[in-house]
């Protein structure tokens, strides 16, 4: 094998772990734990497991724990409650639409 084929080789394959560990990875996670009401962060944020339920006057219409950026839909999870999942219906202030 020729220097140029090996290096090839083994640029093909180190792209592929690449895209195949992280999957991995998370096919072997752990479930989250639902969030808890009295997490501090959530009552900061006025997290609501139900957007609908909101009373908060700077909620949009629409938005949701689903269309946020901050959202994770393959786990639940949310970057502002780590260790967490969170509703997708859920909302809370820190909502920012996902690009």
């Amino acid at each position: 094998m020729t220097p140029v084929n090996s290096r090839r080789r083994f640029m093909l394959q180190a792209a592929t772990a690449a895209v195949v560990l992280p999957m991995f990875g998370q096919a072997f996670a752990q479930a989250l734990k639902k969030l808890p009401a009295d997490n501090a962060t959530a009552k900061a944020l006025k997290y609501v497991p139900d957007a609908a339920t909101s009373k908060e006057p700077t909620k949009k219409p629409g938005s949701a724990c689903s269309n946020c950026q901050f959202f994770t839909a393959a786990t639940g999870a949310c970057t502002l409650f780590a260790g967490f999942a969170v509703s997708p219906k859920g909302w809370c202030t820190a909502w920012a639409k996902k690009a």
